[in-house]
């Protein structure tokens, strides 16, 4: 059986209304992380922003440092470092397994 879209976290699932009443942020706020480069959402066809699982995880996120008093700007570098920490410890752990190949 394939699998569905509500199976893959980065399908593009969900409205800007439908998110903004699932985290109780406001339509502007959505607009404002997509015109800040914190999230970007998918387009549909029709050009309305489509939001997957895995974004409104992050969107979650970025509410809630937003809460805390940070600014998108510093929210989106906090961004961009949690992905590149990701990454470095994704590195670490193949560089790990290839020398416990090795041993």
């Amino acid at each position: 059986m394939p699998d569905l879209p509500i199976d893959n976290e980065h399908a593009p699932l969900y409205s800007l209304g439908q998110v903004a009443e699932m985290l109780q942020v406001q339509h502007a706020f959505l607009r404002r992380l997509d015109q800040h480069d914190v999230i970007r959402p998918s387009r549909s066809s029709g050009g309305q922003r489509r939001y997957s699982r895995r974004d409104i995880v992050i969107v979650q996120h970025v509410s809630r440092m937003a809460e805390e008093g940070m600014t998108l700007i510093a929210i989106r570098r906090i961004l961009e470092l949690e992905r590149e920490v990701a990454s470095l410890r994704r590195r670490l752990d193949e560089a790990l397994a290839r020398l416990g190949e090795q041993g």
